[in-house]
Protein backbone atom coordinates (compact mmCIF):
# COMPACT_ATOMS: atom_id res chain seq x y z
CA UNK A 1 0.00 0.00 0.00
CA UNK A 2 1.66 3.74 -0.94
CA UNK A 3 0.44 5.47 1.95
CA UNK A 4 1.73 8.81 -0.24
CA UNK A 5 4.44 10.22 1.89
CA UNK A 6 7.35 10.29 -0.56
CA UNK A 7 9.01 14.13 -0.25
CA UNK A 8 6.82 14.76 2.62
CA UNK A 9 8.22 16.16 5.74
CA UNK A 10 7.67 14.53 9.32
CA UNK A 11 8.58 15.51 12.79
CA UNK A 12 8.56 13.08 15.67
CA UNK A 13 10.04 14.04 19.08
CA UNK A 14 12.05 11.10 21.34
CA UNK A 15 12.68 9.09 18.27
CA UNK A 16 15.63 7.37 19.25
CA UNK A 17 14.17 4.42 21.15
CA UNK A 18 11.17 2.85 21.24
CA UNK A 19 7.49 3.97 19.61
CA UNK A 20 9.34 7.00 18.23
CA UNK A 21 12.33 5.36 16.82
CA UNK A 22 10.00 2.63 15.04
CA UNK A 23 8.21 5.85 13.82
CA UNK A 24 10.80 7.52 12.16
CA UNK A 25 11.89 4.22 10.79
CA UNK A 26 8.73 3.81 9.10
CA UNK A 27 8.16 7.49 7.82
CA UNK A 28 11.83 6.71 6.29
CA UNK A 29 10.54 3.81 4.59
CA UNK A 30 7.64 5.34 3.51
CA UNK A 31 10.04 7.63 1.34
CA UNK A 32 8.86 11.07 3.99
CA UNK A 33 11.76 13.22 4.86
CA UNK A 34 12.74 13.15 9.00
CA UNK A 35 13.00 15.65 11.71
CA UNK A 36 12.91 14.24 15.48
CA UNK A 37 14.59 15.04 18.78
CA UNK A 38 15.50 13.69 21.66
CA UNK A 39 17.63 14.87 24.65
CA UNK A 40 20.63 12.44 24.11
CA UNK A 41 23.39 13.81 21.43
CA UNK A 42 25.14 10.76 20.75
CA UNK A 43 21.76 8.85 20.15
CA UNK A 44 20.11 11.49 18.14
CA UNK A 45 23.40 11.35 15.88
CA UNK A 46 23.60 7.61 15.65
CA UNK A 47 19.72 7.60 14.52
CA UNK A 48 20.21 10.36 12.24
CA UNK A 49 22.78 8.31 10.54
CA UNK A 50 20.81 5.35 10.44
CA UNK A 51 17.51 7.04 8.95
CA UNK A 52 19.65 8.78 6.33
CA UNK A 53 20.82 5.71 5.13
CA UNK A 54 17.17 4.56 3.65
CA UNK A 55 17.51 7.33 1.18
CA UNK A 56 15.73 10.39 2.82
CA UNK A 57 16.29 13.38 4.19
CA UNK A 58 16.76 13.48 8.11
CA UNK A 59 17.87 15.84 10.88
CA UNK A 60 18.25 14.59 14.96
CA UNK A 61 18.34 17.69 17.19
CA UNK A 62 19.49 17.67 20.95
CA UNK A 63 16.39 19.02 22.50
CA UNK A 64 14.82 18.57 25.75
CA UNK A 65 10.79 19.25 25.12
CA UNK A 66 10.02 20.80 28.33
CA UNK A 67 12.31 23.71 26.99
CA UNK A 68 9.21 25.62 25.51
CA UNK A 69 11.49 28.03 23.68
CA UNK A 70 14.01 25.70 22.25
CA UNK A 71 10.81 23.35 21.16
CA UNK A 72 9.10 26.53 19.03
CA UNK A 73 12.77 26.96 17.48
CA UNK A 74 13.01 23.49 16.82
CA UNK A 75 9.91 23.56 14.56
CA UNK A 76 10.51 26.81 13.30
CA UNK A 77 14.45 25.78 11.95
CA UNK A 78 12.43 22.85 10.34
CA UNK A 79 10.10 24.38 8.75
CA UNK A 80 13.41 27.00 7.52
CA UNK A 81 15.10 23.72 6.57
CA UNK A 82 13.28 21.15 5.06
CA UNK A 83 10.53 23.99 3.38
CA UNK A 84 7.74 22.99 5.29
CA UNK A 85 5.79 20.58 7.55
CA UNK A 86 3.78 18.31 6.48
CA UNK A 87 3.05 15.69 9.70
CA UNK A 88 4.33 15.81 13.41
CA UNK A 89 4.20 13.31 16.18
CA UNK A 90 3.93 14.73 19.64
CA UNK A 91 5.75 11.28 21.27
CA UNK A 92 8.36 11.85 24.30
CA UNK A 93 6.93 11.25 27.75
CA UNK A 94 9.01 11.41 30.70
CA UNK A 95 7.38 8.17 32.13
CA UNK A 96 7.33 9.42 35.32
CA UNK A 97 4.56 6.73 37.03
CA UNK A 98 5.66 7.03 41.16
CA UNK A 99 2.85 9.31 42.41
CA UNK A 100 5.44 12.01 43.85
CA UNK A 101 5.50 15.54 43.62
CA UNK A 102 8.04 15.87 41.37
CA UNK A 103 6.95 13.68 38.81
CA UNK A 104 3.47 15.38 38.63
CA UNK A 105 5.32 18.44 37.59
CA UNK A 106 7.80 16.64 35.14
CA UNK A 107 4.69 14.74 34.02
CA UNK A 108 2.91 18.21 33.24
CA UNK A 109 5.93 19.84 31.87
CA UNK A 110 7.40 16.75 29.19
CA UNK A 111 3.84 14.64 28.52
CA UNK A 112 1.35 17.39 28.39
CA UNK A 113 3.23 20.80 27.84
CA UNK A 114 5.82 19.29 25.42
CA UNK A 115 2.31 17.68 23.54
CA UNK A 116 0.66 21.34 23.69
CA UNK A 117 3.87 23.20 22.93
CA UNK A 118 4.58 21.10 19.39
CA UNK A 119 1.25 21.27 18.39
CA UNK A 120 0.60 25.00 18.83
CA UNK A 121 4.01 25.28 17.07
CA UNK A 122 2.87 23.23 14.34
CA UNK A 123 -0.17 24.23 13.37
CA UNK A 124 0.29 27.16 11.39
CA UNK A 125 3.02 25.57 8.97
CA UNK A 126 0.60 22.90 8.46
CA UNK A 127 -2.00 24.67 7.35
CA UNK A 128 0.63 25.10 4.13
CA UNK A 129 1.12 21.43 3.39
CA UNK A 130 -1.87 18.93 2.10
CA UNK A 131 -1.44 16.21 4.72
CA UNK A 132 -2.03 18.53 7.24
CA UNK A 133 -1.41 15.88 9.91
CA UNK A 134 -0.83 16.11 14.47
CA UNK A 135 -0.52 13.00 16.12
CA UNK A 136 0.07 12.90 19.90
CA UNK A 137 0.65 9.26 21.61
CA UNK A 138 -1.30 8.51 25.02
CA UNK A 139 -1.48 5.39 26.38
CA UNK A 140 -3.97 2.95 27.69
CA UNK A 141 -3.51 4.68 30.91
CA UNK A 142 -5.35 7.57 29.82
CA UNK A 143 -8.28 5.84 29.46
CA UNK A 144 -8.76 3.63 31.90
CA UNK A 145 -7.51 3.56 35.67
CA UNK A 146 -4.72 0.98 36.00
CA UNK A 147 -1.39 0.61 38.15
CA UNK A 148 -0.12 4.24 36.51
CA UNK A 149 -2.93 6.38 36.86
CA UNK A 150 -0.97 8.83 39.22
CA UNK A 151 0.54 11.52 37.32
CA UNK A 152 1.43 9.67 34.45
CA UNK A 153 -1.73 8.50 32.98
CA UNK A 154 -3.66 11.90 34.22
CA UNK A 155 -1.54 13.66 31.86
CA UNK A 156 -2.01 10.86 29.25
CA UNK A 157 -5.98 11.51 29.21
CA UNK A 158 -5.34 15.30 29.71
CA UNK A 159 -3.62 14.70 25.88
CA UNK A 160 -6.61 13.05 24.86
CA UNK A 161 -8.67 15.76 25.86
CA UNK A 162 -6.77 18.27 24.29
CA UNK A 163 -6.20 16.88 20.98
CA UNK A 164 -10.12 16.43 20.58
CA UNK A 165 -10.68 20.07 21.30
CA UNK A 166 -7.95 20.84 18.67
CA UNK A 167 -9.09 18.72 15.95
CA UNK A 168 -12.71 20.27 16.39
CA UNK A 169 -10.94 23.91 16.38
CA UNK A 170 -8.99 23.28 13.21
CA UNK A 171 -11.16 21.03 11.38
CA UNK A 172 -12.38 23.75 8.89
CA UNK A 173 -8.17 24.28 8.24
CA UNK A 174 -8.54 20.67 6.70
CA UNK A 175 -6.38 19.90 9.45
CA UNK A 176 -6.40 16.55 11.02
CA UNK A 177 -5.39 15.89 15.10
CA UNK A 178 -5.40 12.44 16.55
CA UNK A 179 -4.48 10.36 19.68
CA UNK A 180 -3.09 6.97 19.36
CA UNK A 181 -2.99 4.89 22.82
CA UNK A 182 -0.72 1.77 22.85
CA UNK A 183 -1.34 -0.59 25.48
CA UNK A 184 1.60 -2.39 26.86
CA UNK A 185 4.52 -2.75 24.62
CA UNK A 186 7.96 -4.02 25.16
CA UNK A 187 11.30 -3.42 23.79
CA UNK A 188 14.89 -3.58 25.13
CA UNK A 189 15.48 -0.70 27.45
CA UNK A 190 11.97 -0.14 27.89
CA UNK A 191 9.85 0.72 30.95
CA UNK A 192 8.36 -3.41 30.63
CA UNK A 193 11.78 -4.51 30.29
CA UNK A 194 12.51 -2.54 33.54
CA UNK A 195 9.48 -3.62 35.19
CA UNK A 196 10.44 -7.56 33.90
CA UNK A 197 13.68 -7.12 36.03
CA UNK A 198 12.91 -5.03 39.07
CA UNK A 199 9.09 -6.11 39.74
CA UNK A 200 8.11 -9.13 38.24
CA UNK A 201 5.01 -10.12 40.21
CA UNK A 202 3.72 -6.97 38.76
CA UNK A 203 5.04 -7.60 35.09
CA UNK A 204 3.35 -10.88 35.67
CA UNK A 205 0.06 -9.63 36.54
CA UNK A 206 0.20 -7.52 33.25
CA UNK A 207 1.22 -9.93 30.94
CA UNK A 208 -2.29 -11.82 32.18
CA UNK A 209 -4.25 -9.01 31.10
CA UNK A 210 -3.36 -8.92 27.33
CA UNK A 211 -5.47 -11.64 25.71
CA UNK A 212 -3.28 -12.33 23.28
CA UNK A 213 -0.50 -13.65 25.77
CA UNK A 214 2.34 -11.17 24.44
CA UNK A 215 3.00 -7.25 24.90
CA UNK A 216 3.27 -5.04 21.34
CA UNK A 217 6.34 -3.83 19.51
CA UNK A 218 6.69 -0.71 18.76
CA UNK A 219 6.69 -1.70 15.04
CA UNK A 220 3.65 -2.55 16.06
CA UNK A 221 2.22 1.01 17.15
CA UNK A 222 4.02 2.68 14.35
CA UNK A 223 2.50 1.46 11.73
CA UNK A 224 -0.99 3.13 13.04
CA UNK A 225 0.95 6.08 13.78
CA UNK A 226 1.58 6.41 10.52
CA UNK A 227 -1.39 5.59 9.01
CA UNK A 228 -3.47 8.06 10.80
CA UNK A 229 -0.67 10.84 9.97
CA UNK A 230 -0.74 9.82 6.25
CA UNK A 231 -3.43 10.86 3.47
CA UNK A 232 -5.05 7.40 3.01
CA UNK A 233 -6.31 8.43 6.47
CA UNK A 234 -7.66 11.74 5.10
CA UNK A 235 -11.51 11.41 7.38
CA UNK A 236 -9.92 10.47 10.66
CA UNK A 237 -9.66 13.55 12.53
CA UNK A 238 -10.67 13.66 16.39
CA UNK A 239 -9.99 9.84 16.97
CA UNK A 240 -8.28 8.41 19.96
CA UNK A 241 -7.01 5.67 17.91
CA UNK A 242 -6.43 2.02 20.32
CA UNK A 243 -3.33 -0.51 19.72
CA UNK A 244 -3.39 -2.55 22.56
CA UNK A 245 -4.32 -6.03 21.25
CA UNK A 246 -7.36 -6.17 22.93
CA UNK A 247 -5.82 -5.28 26.13
CA UNK A 248 -8.90 -2.58 27.19
CA UNK A 249 -11.87 -4.14 28.05
CA UNK A 250 -14.27 -0.64 27.31
CA UNK A 251 -16.47 -0.10 24.94
CA UNK A 252 -16.23 3.10 22.94
CA UNK A 253 -18.86 5.28 22.04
Amino acid sequence: MDLQLKGKTAMITGATRGIGRATAQLFAEEGANVAFCARDAESVATVEAELRETGVKAAGTALDVADAAALRAWVESTAADFGGIDMAVANVSALAIPDTEENWETSFRVDLMGTVNLVKAVLPHLERSTVRSVVAISSVSGREADFASGPYGTMKTAIIGFMAGVALQVADKNIRVNTVSPGNTYFPGGVWEGIEGGDPALFEFAMGLNPTGRMGTPEEIAAGVVFVSSPLASRVSGSNFLIDGALTRGIQF
